[in-house]
């Protein structure tokens, strides 16, 4: 492995010249150590090695180099306010549900997250407990019920509650083009009782965008590009690790197949037929389906001191010797 020193606050770097397929990643590695970032050098160190063994493992072209970029350039050019095309590419190479499992491992009881997704925004509307998610007025009515409780089973007042689905045809407000505002999203608060409750529609499956360079992606390697019916949420509150989760409709077609490998057993959920009393209470239409699901929250402490032990396990397993700066890994070289 090529070295660089450090004497007086001065670093010495090798030669970067005459680089062969042997040695330049170790030259590349000591170009990017010279900050004071560690975390950062030890992200671009992994990243670095993981990439040029991939060149290596797989004698990339120069054809297969350039079509990759090319790959990317438009896939950033998909990109606007309203579409995160990069996200959607993280979601279907299996990316965000590993860094969300990773970021966010979850205490036994507490609800199991799942991937953000491309749809969310920051302008959803905040409404109050009963008000309708959605103007679809041709989607099957839906009323959910939920609860917020913390992992023993004390409820959750006041915790900021991000909801978001797409309308009855599958298409996301910031898909339409006649999108006038936001749409089949909102922001809910949970009352004293951990309660919360508005009126929506039953979710439908859906198919990613297949107009991009995704679409080419899915074409070329033979998937099918849907989502199986499912609803956002993401709930923030102070002491409380944030939870990005969804429910998913039992027996969906894709339910086994999601496109971008988000559903877990423990989020797949039934629709039940409203009965009177219910639909009583909450002015629900007698011929609606009702949601109802108890969300489970853990502590930032119960987060962190598992995240902590996941990393150090993790890296003794592989024989790694590293401590943790800000609950992130960096090499341990005391």
């Amino acid at each position: 492995m090529t070295e660089h020193t450090e004497t007086n606050g001065t670093v010495h770097l090798p030669t970067s010249k005459d680089l062969t397929i042997d040695n330049i990643t170790d030259n590349v590695i000591a170009f990017n150590s010279q900050g004071k970032d560690s975390r950062l050098a030890y992200v671009l160190e992994r990243l670095v090695t993981h990439l040029h063994d991939f060149a290596r493992e797989t004698r990339l072209s120069t054809k297969e180099w350039r079509y990759g970029l090319d790959f990317l350039e438009q896939t950033g050019k998909m990109c606007t306010d309203e579409r995160a095309e990069f996200i959607t590419l993280s979601d279907v190479l299996g990316l965000s549900a590993l860094v969300d499992a990773i970021d966010h491992p979850k205490p036994p009881g507490a609800t199991d997250g799942t991937i953000l997704g491309p749809f969310h925004t920051h302008e959803a509307e905040e409404m109050q407990n009963g008000d309708y998610l959605m103007r679809d007025g041709h989607g099957e009515a839906c009323l959910m019920i939920g609860t917020v409780v913390d992992t023993n089973g004390k409820p959750v007042a006041d915790a900021e509650i991000h909801i978001w689905e797409a309308n009855s045809e599958g298409k996301y407000d910031v898909q339409l083009p006649d999108r006038k505002g936001p749409d089949g999203r909102c922001v809910l608060r949970s009352d004293e009782n951990g309660l919360f409750w508005f009126k929506a529609i039953v979710p439908v499956p859906y198919p990613i965008a297949q107009d991009g360079p995704l679409g080419v992606l899915f074409r070329a390697v033979r998937r099918h590009p849907y989502r199986p019916a499912h609803m956002h949420f993401m709930f923030e509150k102070p002491g409380f690790d944030s939870l990005i989760t969804a429910l998913y409709l039992r027996d969906d077609p894709y339910e086994g197949s999601d496109a971008v490998f988000g559903v877990k057993s423990s989020l797949i959920v039934s629709t039940e037929d409203i009965d009177a009393e219910t639909a009583k209470k909450f002015g629900q239409p007698v011929d609606s389906k009702v949601i109802r699901w108890n969300f489970v929250l853990a502590s930032e402490e119960q987060a962190s001191v598992l995240r902590d032990e996941n990393s150090m396990k993790a890296f003794e397993d592989l024989g790694r010797k590293v401590k943790l700066m800000n609950h992130l890994p960096v090499p341990d070289v005391d």
